[in-house]
């Protein structure tokens, strides 16, 4: 059985009014991640996401270019406990 990860993330950069967070949830998506992203008014975004770890994982290196109009500096990751708190993946406002 696959392990089961949690991972917060914070990212930095050029990475808001890029299309990060929609274009996140669709690779999040595709790769069977669960979770939510969000901007953050210091103009960050932030996510938790979910899954088993080598999809997270492959959604953390995603996150490390992002979308073609992002330029992403650098992205913190907080590995946590897996709780499943979540089915799909939302973008919260």
């Amino acid at each position: 059985m696959p392990e089961l990860v949690r991972a917060h993330l914070r990212i930095y950069g050029r990475v808001q009014g890029v299309f990060f967070r929609s274009t996140m949830r669709e690779v999040a998506l595709e790769l069977g991640v669960n979770g939510w992203v969000r901007n953050m008014p210091d103009g960050s975004v932030e996510a938790v996401v979910e899954g088993e770890k080598e999809r997270v994982e492959e959604l953390i290196k995603w996150a490390h270019r992002g979308p073609p109009l992002a330029k992403v500096e650098r992205v913190e990751v907080r590995w946590e406990s897996y709780r499943g708190d979540w089915e799909g993946f939302s973008i919260v406002r």
